[in-house]
């Protein structure tokens, strides 16, 4: 673990020096930003393997820093709200993050998420690129996080591609909203699962008209499905 790299964004410098000791002991390298301006130079300069981000923080807030990695990045990032804040999971799930804990924390757990989180990634990561997905018209590649339609690369978010690489996949094959989020965001998720239908949406608006041999189908009542049409 002494090669990964972790990097706190957190306007709260006690809980930032903590975080930053408690991990270094584990091994990994730490670096700290006090708001989210620098926590966005940091994250450029450094390129860590992981994030841990605050959601209220001046300059810019936690949400528009999530926002912003993921214009340039798939790497993980888990977002930390304090007991009582407004907090929207929908939100941040539809943004990128990963996980969420909630202050006060304790450390195992939150060193045992950064680990699971961090194994899930290097687990897409290190996907052997000849499973390469393609149909009429489409190529998936989780390894370089790539969607070609038509043979042109289309910009596209890091979880609207894992959700579209996992249904196609397991093509033909009905999932419910809360197995795709377990399946693709990683953690069990408890409460309003619209974040996949949005996801979703954003999925129809890429795909659309781009083949009549598949479509990602709504079964109605249970979830979705990449379908083949023969």
């Amino acid at each position: 673990m002494t090669d990964t790299k972790i990097l706190v964004v957190d306007d709260d410098s006690n809980i930032s020096e903590l975080l930053k000791i408690y991990f270094e002991n584990e091994g990994y390298d730490v670096k700290v930003a006090n708001d989210g301006v620098e926590g966005l130079s940091y994250f450029k300069l450094f390129e860590p393997d992981l994030v841990l981000l605050d959601i209220m923080m001046p300059k810019k807030d936690g949400w528009q820093v999530c926002r912003e990695i993921r214009e340039i990045s798939s790497k993980p990032i888990i977002m930390i709200t304090a007991k009582g804040e407004v907090f929207d999971k929908v939100l941040g799930l539809e943004l990128g993050a990963d996980d969420f804990v909630v202050k006060p924390f304790d450390m195992k757990e939150l060193s045992a998420r950064v680990k699971a989180v961090l194994r899930r990634y290097q687990t897409h990561m290190h996907q052997n690129d000849e499973e390469v997905i393609k149909y009429e018209n489409i190529e998936i590649s989780l390894q370089k996080y790539e969607l070609k339609l038509n043979g042109k690369s289309v910009d596209i978010p890091p979880k609207e591609l894992e959700l579209l690489y996992f249904l196609a996949s397991h093509y033909n094959r009905v999932f419910t909203r809360d197995q795709l989020l377990d399946k693709v965001w990683g953690f069990d998720y408890l409460g309003d699962s619209r974040t996949v239908d949005v996801h979703v949406k954003r999925l129809r608006e890429k795909l659309e008209g781009v083949s009549d041999k598949w479509l990602l189908k709504t079964v109605w009542g249970v979830g979705y499905k990449f379908e083949l049409l023969g």
